[in-house]
Parts: structure tokens; sequence; C-alpha cells
């Protein structure tokens, strides 16, 4: 028998052909472990407990070359409900792995284990992983870089490669800050820090030894992997002394692009080319956050440092890099607005110009009634109502006893309704800033109500921002696909001139997207990935006030397009 098998197996590859059998045998199961548990650590004076992946903050950086599967054994010894998502992953038939909460899959219990299984399918760069439920992302986080299968990139090989992720920290218990923030019915209170990964850096205090070095020699070429693990907030990222040249976002080539400035929403990548040819010394590393929200709080005016070491040199004083200003939207929309993709690049695919779903979505705060027991604050003065957050004035409420996925794959009614509507149900002008206070237009009620698509339809959506409560820069994020970002502008979203200006040749390709304060963001994507996939406002505050909904994409019409069905150890509600 085991000899008829091997002829059997030896005829098969035979007939696929040598390339076939060349990318199997390069292809590998990588395995990891993750114990999610509390742990202790101490920052900014204080010891503090927090829940992370093995002990550490970030958690394991996962290299994978594309093609891998990758096996993650996750054991949770906290506290809390988790999942993890694997950010910008396609997930290509295997969205049962793509963890978010109550979406995909229900959450894994304290005491509770699951093993994520799924192969990198056409990817290559800068991706990473997270917590997908509650306020956890705040310390369960890591990189996941996945190498290219040609063992090349379309640039030239850079001398080594470092993550730098960019965080948020508090002290105080994140969940407990949710919590406060949701029976409050207004946002959570600002970091006590940002961080580089996870270290703070000596301008905070009790962090002068808690600084990230990066040690580099003299006239060499280094990759950046950029990663904005940030709760709930955009970042500025600069290097003193030092341009950089931008080869790739959110694990897609980028034609290169030279600044000295780069800006990270909460879940975008930046890969960016850093040559050491300065004057040999020390140089800071910096972030702070881009704050575009009009009639907020104030926001959280603090930096990060990290120091850039040549040779090793001892140092008394970095130099220090000017920041822009916190409110310095000219210089992040130049930036967001200046990168197109890499035409021919691995993975590269054209924009979609027959379309057949065209949606367009307003995006931004509203309010909602408080509920029992009326004690919530989030509207000054209004005892009895709440901020909260929607998309074509729908506020998206997770459902409790099964995710959208199942109750898609094994239609069972009750637990969404697929009537999000594709255009606002309401006209207004939506930019205009008097709409602040329009309490005509300010309410959006709570519902679980989603986008339903057909198979391998090209959907176009219009992102526009709104200045109902205060208008803001909102990074959109859907799981499951890249998308073209075919044009991006202020005010009102002009359905017949803009459209003439959209960049159809070289737009760039990312799955997380800022929508311009008081403006607008076109995407284009092809539906060809079956499932439920969650699109939602990656700042962690106004997904859990309700800007989400959920495309659920149908099943194709051969078994290589049909989701199949659930692991057997999925968990349940």
């Amino acid at each position: 028998m085991a000899r008829q098998q091997a002829v059997f197996l030896l005829a098969w590859a035979l007939a696929l052909g040598v390339g076939v059998m060349s990318s199997m045998a390069s292809a590998a199961i990588v395995e990891h472990v993750f114990n999610v548990e509390n742990v202790t650590v101490r920052k900014l004076c204080h010891d503090h407990v927090i829940t992370a992946v093995n002990g550490a903050l970030p958690g394991p950086t996962i290299q994978v070359t594309e093609g891998d599967t990758l096996v993650v054994h996750v054991f949770n010894k906290s506290p809390y409900n988790v999942t993890i998502h694997w950010h910008g992953v396609f997930q290509l038939l295997s969205s049962w792995a793509d963890g978010p909460s109550y979406i995909t899959q229900c959450p894994i219990p304290p005491g509770g284990n699951y093993t994520y299984n799924f192969t990198i399918t056409t990817q290559e760069g800068t991706l990473w992983w997270h917590a997908h439920v509650s306020f956890l992302r705040a310390t369960v986080y890591g990189a996941l870089i996945i190498l290219p299968k040609s063992g090349h990139y379309p640039f030239p090989t850079p001398y080594e490669e470092f993550p730098i992720i960019l965080g948020e920290w508090w002290n105080a218990n994140v969940i407990d800050l949710q919590t406060q923030a949701q029976a409050l019915g207004t946002g959570p209170n600002n970091s006590d820090a940002f961080t580089i990964n996870g270290r703070p850096g000596d301008l905070y205090p009790c962090s002068k030894n808690c600084t990230y070095k990066l040690n580099a020699v003299h006239g060499q070429t280094y990759m950046l992997r950029l990663i904005n693990a940030a709760l709930n907030n955009q970042l500025f990222f600069k290097i003193a002394n030092h341009k950089f040249t931008v080869v790739a976002v959110d694990a897609s080539y980028t034609n290169p692009y030279v600044t000295d400035v780069a800006v990270l929403a909460p879940g975008q990548t930046v890969d960016v080319l850093l040559t050491t040819d300065q004057t040999p010394g020390a140089y800071y590393m910096l972030a702070r956050p881009y704050v575009s929200a009009q009639n907020a709080p104030p926001p959280d005016n603090t930096t990060t440092t990290g120091i850039l070491i040549y040779d090793e040199l001892p140092y008394t004083s970095p130099i220090m890099p000017l920041l822009p200003a916190l409110n310095d939207t000219p210089t992040a929309h130049t930036f967001s607005s200046s990168l197109t993709s890499l035409v021919g690049s691995p993975n590269w695919r054209p924009v979609p110009t027959q379309l057949d779903e065209q949606l367009l979505w307003t995006v931004g705060l509203s309010v909602a009634p408080c509920g029992p027991p009326n004690a919530c604050t989030g509207v000054p003065n209004i005892p009895t109502l709440r901020l909260s957050a929607s998309i074509n004035n729908a506020s998206f409420q997770f459902p409790t006893s099964l995710s959208i996925l199942q109750a898609h794959f094994f239609n069972v009614t009750g637990i969404y309704t697929a009537d999000l509507p594709d255009q606002p149900p309401l006209k207004f002008d939506y930019t205009n800033p008097a709409n602040s206070n329009n309490s005509a237009l300010a309410f959006a009620f709570k519902s679980t109500r989603v986008k339903q698509v057909k198979y391998n339809a090209t959907v176009e959506i219009v992102f526009q921002d709104t200045t109902i409560i205060g208008a803001e820069n909102h990074p959109m994020h859907l799981h499951g696909y890249n998308f073209h970002v075919v044009g991006q502008g202020f005010g009102n979203f002009d359905p017949v001139n803009d459209p003439k200006k959209y960049n159809l040749v070289n737009p760039v390709i990312r799955n997380t997207i800022g929508v311009p304060v008081g403006g607008w963001a076109t995407i284009r994507f092809q539906a060809n990935n079956p499932g439920a996939w969650i699109l939602h406002c990656h700042l962690d505050a106004h997904l859990t006030m309700g800007l989400a909904t959920v495309i659920v994409v149908d099943n194709g019409p051969t078994p290589s397009s049909t989701l199949p069905p659930p692991p057997p150890d999925l968990p349940q509600c």
C-alpha cells in the first residue's frame, strides 16, 4: 500500500509540473504557541499588570514565507475572553481563522484554547497580529512578516531589517478603562505614554533606561518595518536629520517615495529604506499623535523616543528632530495621497473598472439613548445621551449568541439583517460645521445590519466623513481583502466631478485607509473571498461605539470558491 501511494504521489507531482513541485518544496508549516496571560511589568515609575502573549510586550514576531501554513496554538490563561486577528491576512477560504470576536468566531474563554491554522497566499511584506476583543489590543500584539517566495524584493536587499512597532500605554487596566467609558457613554481617557517596541523612551518619567536603541553601521541601508499598533491614535514618525524611502504599505509594494516623515493610522504598516549617510552619532526617532478630531477633549501631547546609533558610538544627547504640529492635516494628507502602487510588482492587481456595487457610506460620530440607569455623560449637559458612531446612520451592534459567519454559513436567522443602506438614508451637507450639533441628524440606533454581495462582485465604497459631533480622520480597515484607494479629498464627495480625478492606473493598495478629516476616500475591490468580513474604524474607541459593519460575501460556483465548514474546535458562544 505504501509503495502504491508513493507511485501515485510521484505521478501526480509530475503531472503538475516542476514549477509546482518547487513551490511545494519551499512551503513549510510554521508553528507557534501563544500563552495569553497576565504579567507584571514596570513602566513610568509603576508596577502594572497587563495581559500579554508569552510574557512580552510586544509579543513574538512571526516570520513566514509566502505559501507557508501558519499554525498558532492559543492558550488563554488570562481572566478575559480573547481572540487573535491576523491583520491584513486574506484568509482565502479560511475566514474561520480571521479572529474578530462574534464576526468569525466566539471568543476563547479564560482557561480555553484554540488553534489558528491557515495558509499565507499571494501576500508578502509587513503585517501584524493583535487581539480582537475589547481593548486587549493595547498590549496583545506583535509583528507578522511575510518574506517573498522568490527570495528577493523589487528593490536592493537591505543590510538588515527591523520591526518598529508603535503603541500606547495606560497606567490603568485597559478593560476597566473600556468598561468605564461604556458606562459613561464617552470616549476613554487618553493614554499615559506612547511606545516604540513596547518602550516609552527617555522623555517620560523613569524611562531613561527604557528606550529602544537601534544600532546601525554607517553607510548601510536598512529596512524599518513600521507598524502602528496604537489603540486610538494616528502617529507621525520621524528620525532626526534623515530622510527615508517608502517602498511598501500594508504588505503592498509602492513606487519609491522619499520623505522625512511618515504618518500611520492604527492598523497601518509602512516599510521604509533608511540609509545611514549622516555624520556618525546618535539620532532620535520619534512618534507622537496626529490629532484631527474637532470638538474633542485635549489630546495626549506626548512623544515616544527611540535612538538610532551609528557604529555603537558613545553619546550624551541624541539629535532631536522637529515634528509636525499635532493638527498638521496638510502633512498627513500629503503623505497618504502621494503613495502609488508599484505596477507589475509581486501580487499587484489592476483596478476594477466595471462596477457591480457602488456604495456611499457616511462615517462618523453620533448619539444614542443612554439606557438604564441614565447616568452616562457622553454628551455634555444631556445626561440621557451617550456618544455613538455609525455608518449611514446605523450603529453596529455585535451579536452575542452566534458569530455572523456561523449564522451566514448555517442560514440561521435573527442574528443579523442584510439591509445596511447603500446610500445615506438622509442626504445633507455632510461636512458643514453647522451640523455638528444638529440633533435631527445625530441619532443612530443600534442594530446588526450588514451588506451582502455576490461572489466576485466588484465593489466601490465612498467613505464620507461627517461633522456630526465633530469631523475626524477615520482609519477604515477591511478584513479579508486589500483594496485600491482610487481617490480622496476634502469636503463633500462630488459624484460628477470627483470620479474624473480618480487614479485608475497605479493607486496605492492598502487594507486600512484614513478617511480625510471633513473629507472622503474611495476604495475598490473584487469580492472573490467568500465569508463574513468586518469593516470597521481601527480607532478602538469608535469601533466599540459602533463604527463598523460586515460585508458578507456569498460562495462562488465552484468548490475552489466555496467556504468549507468551520473546524470542530471553533469556540462557541
